[in-house]
């Protein structure tokens, strides 16, 4: 008995990813990074006007965001960054969950100086984005969150069985990085069209980076969401919710739900359109966001 006890302590210790705190080898050259305590975090500023913080999802980055950006920026000051653990930013062992990240954007938000934004966040980025309007009401004038990973009931079993202590990490180290031409592909409506053979090997690098499965699973155990759930009804905000009609992700019931959880919310759907409108329904839901974001500013004194 003791020996196998040792066995599995040797095999758990050989499969624990391992926490990277410099920033990802490779990083695009002139690209800006602050320092939030500790934290290497890569960011992007651009544009004038009204400000506006951009979130991005689960092992994604502020790329995602580039199409919106470059039509944002026209009116807008534009704040995006790769979240802790993700993009071209550090990943230091430490606190992953949505609470943990909202503190980084707004300790971030405090460096480039903007007071109060509008803030627009999609997937798991969108449990970022209600932790900060729920910490700093005061700082968050609307929000605006693309197919939101918000729920508990949205966790996939594998994501509680990764809560476990030495079951998520032989979960993560076998599995994280495994056929990501899948996983992406199920992210579209019409993945032939948008799942190119470039795009995978891109994701393919991102997860190679070092300290991304690590993070990735800290990210995963902090996805804790029984609780914060039930405080989205305090929320006064207006909201504007983008959702693709063929999201296999986050399902469109849960759109409707959150719809009626949050008191000043309205759902637009987009047809033919998984979980990515921002990609597949670029020209409306961006038309739509800029619209929300203007309604902002005429209701300014």
């Amino acid at each position: 008995m003791r020996l196998g006890i040792a066995g599995l302590a040797v095999l758990l210790a050989g499969c624990a990813p391992t926490f990277y705190d410099g920033v990802p080898p490779g990083a695009p050259k002139g690209a800006l990074y602050a320092d939030i305590g500790g934290v290497r975090v890569r960011f992007v500023e651009e544009g004038d006007g009204p400000p506006v913080v951009l979130v991005h999802g689960f092992a994604s980055a502020l790329d995602t965001w580039r199409g919106v950006m470059t039509e944002l920026k026209k009116t807008h000051r534009i704040l995006a960054m790769d979240l802790k653990g993700f993009g071209w930013s550090s990943r230091p062992e430490g606190n992953y969950s949505p609470q943990a990240e909202a503190q980084l954007v707004l300790a971030l938000m405090d460096q480039r100086n903007v007071k109060s934004a509008a803030v627009v966040a999609h997937s798991w980025g969108s449990s970022i984005a209600l932790a900060m309007a729920l910490a700093a009401p005061e700082r968050v004038s609307r929000l605006a969150l693309y197919d939101a990973w918000v729920y508990e009931e949205q966790l996939p079993t594998t994501f509680l069985w990764a809560r476990a202590s030495g079951v998520g990490e032989i979960l993560f180290d076998l599995f994280y990085s495994e056929r990501p031409d899948e996983k992406i592909s199920r992210a579209f409506y019409d993945p032939e069209r948008y799942v190119s053979e470039r795009f995978v090997e891109e994701v393919e690098r991102a997860l190679d980076r070092p300290g991304t499965t690590a993070a990735a699973l800290a990210a995963v155990r902090g996805q804790r969401f029984a609780d914060v759930q039930k405080q989205y009804r305090q929320l006064r905000q207006p909201v504007l919710l983008l959702w693709g009609r063929e999201d296999q992700v986050t399902l469109l019931p849960y759109g409707e739900r959150l719809a009626r959880d949050l008191p000043h919310a309205r759902l637009v759907v987009y047809p033919r359109c998984g979980h990515f409108p921002m990609i597949e329904a670029t020209a409306p839901s961006t038309d739509e966001l800029e619209k929300f974001l203007d309604e902002g500013q005429e209701r300014r004194p």
